[in-house]
């Protein structure tokens, strides 16, 4: 039976590319977890090919180390990594839930940024004992001097407790190691309570079920036991119980304090939720374990195959990839322009490009996905409120009272010298900036309350561009707020084309739809009559374009004679333009879809 004493359960936190993952590759080296000749690539809990390329955590993964530390004692130490972007933060609450202690990592060469001050603020609501490090001191741009005056004036964490760390090299991981055994705090345990076991993450195996990770914190869990999931009340049997070295290994028993996993028989991973509690039949505990709430998704999207061929494959990928990813949801639905397709919900934007990128890559899909939009409120005028994500349920103007928006808090870190750019990009997205503090005379945090469909398309990349890739963000829902919004539909050949259709800010208007009217016009193909493409808002049109109709020369055959002859000539032909276009149809190609909706314009 494990001491409990001798169990640490800790995770590391970080902003994005702070040497996270690399440094628990140096954590599994110097506890002979991993040797380094099996380690097959870097980063080795990021297997997915997306989190090497792009150098992000997307799926959490579990490890358990034995340390033999300076007293002489081994030490459990289990691991939970966490991802880092801003879209995954209940996932990296649920796993701060499972710890004791965190080890923030901070970048020697770029200081504190957003995401380092929101992770810590998450881990000091849970109570977690910080140990900060610094690392990439090995780098010649590292400012070690710079990291510890902020960690002082940032986050109020005492400069002598940081540990200089090269997560490269591997200086400093035994200090640290040490600083994980006597900072972190052991398990507390509390007798009598009942069985209760917190899921921070599950996956699908294709051939065992769901596997669910769970950290134990009260009782035992042995493999036969009959479980309990507090959310939905469903029963099931444990087949398997393990824990992760990396790679799962079985064991006897799961006990209190200790991380591993449990394969119950269970096939649909929906029912294992992200911070469910887990308790036994024949052990119960009365109250689950508090944090538990549903995933609700933030971004919503149509996701449409190219070829209408592909739509079964499509279904049956998503469905695949939503066993592996819970928090994505679809439904399918069918557009006018697009045919069959599914509407789909993201945590969001980084989700939903991952998802996107993982059907065109894992299932090879050839995917088209129409303008993001959130989740507006809808106040009729007879005091009902309904939920619209797609502009094309949106009510008739007449019957609608008000239009509330999902707002955003922005929290924005950058140098100052940039502190006017960055506030006339707030501004240019209908944001506002509340709040400005100074921190280290040379870096500034703007506190900002934005819209969250403005920061949708492509107000990072400005913001990265403005601030020459210094500016970070990081950001939580902010309540919802009444806006002037309207419904902006583009109209081809006098037919609306739901696909295009967006909600927008009365005062964008105009500008969205001229520009989306251009587009469309240079990729619309000519056809024997005229095409009008217009922009309309509530049925009045703001904006048209027109794509010139393809003309045949019916004089050419006039050699001379009377004019009266040729007027005949040319009154016929435009009496035959006339009622093609009364008769004809505008075929969209896929083309201009794809450019219309791929592109990052507002």
């Amino acid at each position: 039976m494990a001491d409990i004493k001798r169990i640490r359960n800790f995770s590391i936190i970080a902003h994005i590319d702070h040497g996270k993952s690399t440094l628990a590759d140096r954590l599994m080296e110097e506890t002979h977890t991993i040797e380094k000749r099996d380690l097959v690539h870097d980063q080795l809990l990021d297997a997915m090919d997306l989190e090497q390329e792009r150098g992000i955590t997307i799926k959490s993964h579990p490890v358990r180390m034995e340390y033999q530390a300076d007293n002489g004692e081994t030490y459990e130490l289990n691991l939970i990594d966490t991802p880092g972007h801003v879209d995954f933060a209940y996932e990296v609450s649920r796993s701060l839930a499972a710890c004791d202690g965190a080890v923030l990592v901070i970048d020697a060469t770029q200081g504190i940024q957003a995401q380092t001050v929101a992770n810590v603020n998450m881990a000091m609501k849970h109570n977690l004992a910080i140990i900060p490090i610094i690392n990439k001191i090995d780098l010649p741009a590292a400012d070690v001097d710079m990291c510890c005056e902020q960690l002082e004036e940032i986050l109020a964490i005492p400069k002598e407790e940081a540990l200089a760390v090269s997560a490269k090299t591997g200086q400093g991981i035994h200090a640290l190691l040490e600083a994980i055994v006597n900072v972190v705090p052991p398990p507390v345990k509390k007798e009598g309570k009942g069985t209760a076991a917190l899921v921070f993450d599950s996956i699908y195996d294709a051939y065992r079920g769901v596997v669910t990770y769970v950290r134990v914190f009260e009782g035992s869990l042995r493999r036969g036991d009959r479980l309990r999931l507090f959310s939905t009340g469903l029963e099931s049997e444990i087949k398997e119980v393990g824990v992760f070295k990396p790679d799962m290994k079985a064991t006897d028993v799961l006990e209190a304090g200790q991380v591993g996993y449990i394969i119950p028989n269970i096939k649909s991973p929906s029912d294992a939720k992200m911070g469910d509690t887990i308790t036994t039949v024949k052990d119960p505990c009365k109250e689950p374990l508090p944090g538990f709430q549903e995933i609700k998704p933030m971004v919503f999207s149509g996701i449409y195959p190219i070829d209408t061929a592909d739509y079964e494959q499509l279904k049956f990928s998503m469905a695949k990839l939503q066993l592996n990813d819970a928090a994505f949801v679809y439904q399918a639905e069918t557009s006018a322009a697009l045919g069959f397709g599914f509407r789909c919900g993201f945590l969001g934007l980084l989700h939903m490009e991952i998802i996107q990128e993982r059907l065109r890559r894992e299932y090879n899909m050839d995917i088209i996905a129409t303008y993001p939009s959130v989740i507006y409120h809808v106040y009729l005028k007879g005091g009902e409120m309904i939920e619209v994500d797609n502009p094309v349920f949106l009510p008739d103007p007449s019957e609608i009272d008000r239009i509330e928006e999902p707002m955003i808090s922005a929290k924005i870190m950058a140098p100052s010298e940039y502190i006017g750019d960055i506030m006339n990009l707030v501004m240019q997205k209908r944001g506002l900036c509340t709040n400005t503090e100074s921190i280290d005379g040379k870096h500034i945090m703007i506190t900002a309350r934005l819209p969250m469909h403005e920061i949708l398309i492509d107000f990072h990349d400005k913001l990265k561009s403005i601030t020459r890739g210094y500016g970070s963000m990081d950001y939580e829902p902010d309540g919802y707020q009444a806006e002037k919004l309207v419904k902006l539909d583009i109209l081809v050949n006098g037919d609306p084309v739901d696909a295009f259709a967006s909600i927008v800010h009365t005062d964008f208007a105009y500008n969205r739809g001229r520009t989306l009217a251009e587009r469309l016009a240079g990729v619309i193909p000519q056809q024997m009559f005229q095409i009008a493409i217009q922009a309309a808002v509530g049925g009045k049109v703001i904006a048209r374009e027109t794509v010139r109709q393809l003309r045949k020369n019916v004089l050419a055959k006039c050699y001379g004679g009377d004019i009266t002859r040729k007027r005949k000539l040319l009154e016929k032909q435009k009496e035959g333009k006339k009622r093609m276009k009364e008769i004809g149809r505008v075929n969209i190609p896929q083309e201009a879809f794809i450019e219309v909706l791929k592109s990052n314009e507002n």
